[in-house]
């Protein structure tokens, strides 16, 4: 068994909630945006699996999203051609660092979101699905206010084309 540093690239899209203080006795957390690309270097054994590595990131992070949410990915360059494979939970990250040797062209690790094709929302937090709710509340607004516009528009046409008739108006 060996211990070594891996290095994680975090290329995330949506939010993370994170665990915060207690505020008022209540446990706190806030959802957020991490900085696309940030690099961050794990302490880890050659028996750790990509799922211990996820749940070590998240953890280090105080990350309080549910680990399935994520998957890893090595990248690894071929003849000016730049791969991405998602790894499967129980490879093993650290070997697989020191048998491509230490240059990152040959093998980098990125951390990034689960892509499923069904949404998970039991996968996500309180505060993110709250989140996702004013998107939809402003998008409704926004929807509505259309409609009544575009409404009052012809309403306003129809009744000045009737003034123009002599009709009830």
């Amino acid at each position: 068994m060996y211990t070594g540093f891996i290095k994680v690239q975090l290329d995330l899209r949506r939010p993370i909630t994170v665990k915060g203080g207690r505020a008022g006795g209540v446990k706190g957390q806030e959802a957020f945006y991490l900085p696309r690309g940030s690099i961050n270097t794990l302490h880890i054994s050659s028996t750790n699996t990509v799922r211990q590595v996820i749940e070590a990131l998240l953890r280090k992070f105080t990350v309080a999203d549910n680990p399935a949410k994520f998957a890893l990915f090595k990248r690894f360059s071929r003849e000016d051609q730049v791969y991405t494979c998602k790894l499967s939970e129980e490879e093993h990250p650290l070997f697989l660092r020191l048998v491509a040797g230490p240059s990152t062209d040959a093998l980098s690790f990125v951390l990034k979101e689960q892509q499923t094709g069904e949404v998970m929302w039991d996968a996500f937090s309180i505060p993110e699905l709250q989140n996702f709710l004013r998107i939809l509340d402003k998008e409704e607004q926004d929807q509505i206010g259309s409609i009544t516009r575009r409404y009052n528009a012809y309403r306003e046409k129809l009744e000045e084309a009737m003034r123009a008739t002599g009709g009830p108006g």
